[in-house]
């Protein structure tokens, strides 16, 4: 299948290899005072970062905030907390800095209640004798009449056989349910896999744009992220529920916010933890690594608004902050033996 990865930058970089956990490196530099430091990464993130109008971010006020903890002989330690802390300020799993010592992150996970229970699934629903094809592990649900594949994580080993035996698996299944909870994302080339098997014609699945100017607002203009439907074994006619939460992050998001434009497709559990701008990095002066988000993505009906000029519309319900689920159902914690999300796909499918 040709993959179309063209929403990124404007020059020939080819993102269909692009992985959520990989960046784009520049050069080191000298090590310089904690000011330099503290300076080049402010700045950096000032020109390039992507959802400041969207987080609605004072970032000079961040600066002053941030900078007057600084002092000249301060510990590398206490210096890291500094920094870190001012890019947590950014809320954003794809915001990271990372010495030899530390990583910080901002966990976003966090932001909403644990919605994913591996015993519950396991104990409750596919048993032991569940199968393992690649990076999928499923097996028969509900009377043998659904089927249930576990993604938990995008791994880049997602092919062309492991997709052809799950889809000839649950050829007669009544639907299909892909559980994504926790799935804090990986290869985005995974994700065109799975969505060319729930396709039947050429699909638009989102439009991106990449930070490409001084000022908070400047971007390049939208481009398409497009799908073809793989030219064998597809489940495009019965329905596919496909399951998310908080920790459903980056490739898991990009997934989530594609179904958007599938007909087939509707997500249950809680709304997933965002990460929809592809990352970019470097090294401070001083040697640490950094990287932020610096594209956003956006829906064909978000894209719309913003060439009608509705930008701040779409700010406001820009789904960097999470893609929310068609239908929001949360686990019950005093009963381990029951996934109500599961159930409510369940019950989707079978209505």
């Amino acid at each position: 299948m040709k993959k179309y990865w063209t929403y990124l930058f404007g020059f020939a970089l080819a993102f269909t290899l692009f992985s959520c956990e990989r960046a784009f490196f520049e050069d080191e530099y000298d090590e310089g005072d904690p000011f330099e430091s503290f300076d080049y990464l402010w700045e950096q993130v000032d020109r390039r970062y992507a959802f400041f109008k969207v987080k609605n971010i004072n970032w000079d006020a961040k600066r002053s905030e941030y900078r007057s903890k600084i002092y000249h002989g301060i510990s590398q330690d206490s210096l890291f907390n500094v920094l870190g802390g001012l890019m947590n300020e950014l809320r954003d799993d794809h915001v990271n800095l990372r010495s030899t010592f530390n990583v910080s992150s901002y966990k976003v996970r966090l932001d909403g209640p644990d919605n994913y229970d591996r015993r519950i699934v396991e104990d409750n629903y596919i048993g032991r004798d569940y199968k393992v094809s690649g990076p999928f592990v499923h097996n028969w649900i509900s009377n043998n009449e659904i089927g249930y594949v576990r993604f938990g994580a995008f791994t880049g080993t997602v092919d062309n056989v492991n997709l052809n035996y799950v889809l000839a698996t649950y050829r007669n299944a009544k639907g299909l349910i892909i559980d994504l909870r926790e799935n804090g994302g990986g290869a985005v080339t995974d994700m065109y896999d799975i969505l060319a098997r729930l396709i039947d014609q050429r699909t638009v699945v989102f439009k991106s744009r990449i930070r490409n100017g001084e000022d908070h607002d400047d971007f390049s203009a939208l481009e398409n992220a497009i799908v073809d439907p793989y030219e064998g074994p597809r489940f495009t006619n019965k329905p596919v529920m496909i399951l998310v939460d908080r920790g459903t992050y980056s490739a898991g998001s990009f997934t989530a916010l594609a179904s958007i434009s599938l007909p087939n497709v509707k997500l249950v559990g809680d709304t997933t933890g965002g990460g929809l701008g592809l990352p970019n990095g470097g090294y401070l002066p001083n040697g640490w690594f950094y990287r932020f988000s610096v594209t956003q993505a956006f829906t064909n009906y978000q894209a719309l608004l913003l060439e009608s000029g509705q930008e701040a519309k779409v700010n406001a319900e820009n789904y960097e902050n999470g893609v929310p689920p068609d239908i929001r159902v949360l686990l019950n914690r005093t009963d381990l033996d029951v996934d109500e999300v599961i159930e409510r796909a369940i019950q989707e499918i079978s209505n």
